[in-house]
């Protein structure tokens, strides 16, 4: 299942889909839209789309070889 930030606002038919999937997140969004500017929301909105991505750390202890048979 896609994720609130998965879905593209510019679609009229994934914002239908995302708002039926997540109607309380939407309403937030919606309510947060118009106490924010749009700098502001774009911000909120760009960093909650980021910390949802999934990360890996890295293993420093990790050296590759080549391994010849």
């Amino acid at each position: 299942m896609k994720s609130y930030y998965e879905f593209n606002p510019g679609s009229p038919q994934e914002r239908q889909e995302r708002e039926r999937l997540y109607p309380e997140l939407s309403k937030f969004h919606i309510a947060l839209r118009e106490e924010l500017s749009e700098e502001e929301y774009f911000s909120f909105y760009s960093a909650e789309k980021e910390s949802i991505k999934p990360f890996m750390i890295p293993n420093q202890s990790y050296t590759s070889t080549w391994r010849h048979a």
